[in-house]
């Protein structure tokens, strides 16, 4: 008799703040900090919302729209990404909610799967992972979304690194 596969691990995610979110990014969100008026007075400007990074003289930073279809919760992580070059911050344009699911990096310099964590994103929150942060591609929930996506890019495989794993994580959003 054939065992049965063992279920993925779950994890539950969590909202995002910028507390819990800073081993990874930054939360770019207005009204994190202090503003400044601006356009005579018309709006309220938040400087240095990110810390936006690149080591390569060469590379150029590229600004990006991504068009994300939802996925259905339980949500299977197979892979997780990053960028060891360059920070990548994902801006949405037209998003109700998006996953985030970030690790830290392993003595090997790959994944830390134990340390994943799971974020849930609301409106007017974006993520700016910092340069080499382990992260799984954006995930929409609840319907389509358009995020702006900053990094800097030559081409070159170093613009994003990706390692798949043979189990998979199922992430969970508690309602």
């Amino acid at each position: 008799m054939k065992d049965a596969p063992t279920p993925p691990r779950s994890i539950v995610a969590r909202p995002l703040t910028p507390e819990a979110f800073a081993p990874f990014g930054d939360v770019v969100s207005a009204g994190l900090k202090a503003g400044a008026a601006a356009n005579q007075g018309t709006a309220v400007r938040f400087d240095w919302s990110a810390k936006l990074e690149s080591d390569r003289a060469g590379a150029k930073p590229n600004l990006a729209v991504f068009r994300s279809v939802p996925q259905p919760l339980p949500f299977c992580v197979k892979l997780l990404e990053h960028h060891p070059r360059s920070s990548q911050a994902f801006l949405p344009m037209r998003c109700s909610r998006f996953l985030v699911c970030v690790a830290p990096t392993a003595p090997s310099g790959g994944p830390d799967l134990d340390g994943l964590v799971a974020f849930v994103c609301g409106p007017g929150q974006g993520v700016n992972y910092h340069r080499g942060v382990w992260h799984h591609p954006i995930i929409a929930l609840d319907a389509p979304a358009e995020f702006a996506m900053l990094a800097w890019e030559d081409g070159s495989a170093e613009d994003c690194v990706v390692r798949q794993f043979s189990a998979p994580l199922s992430v969970h959003v508690e309602d």
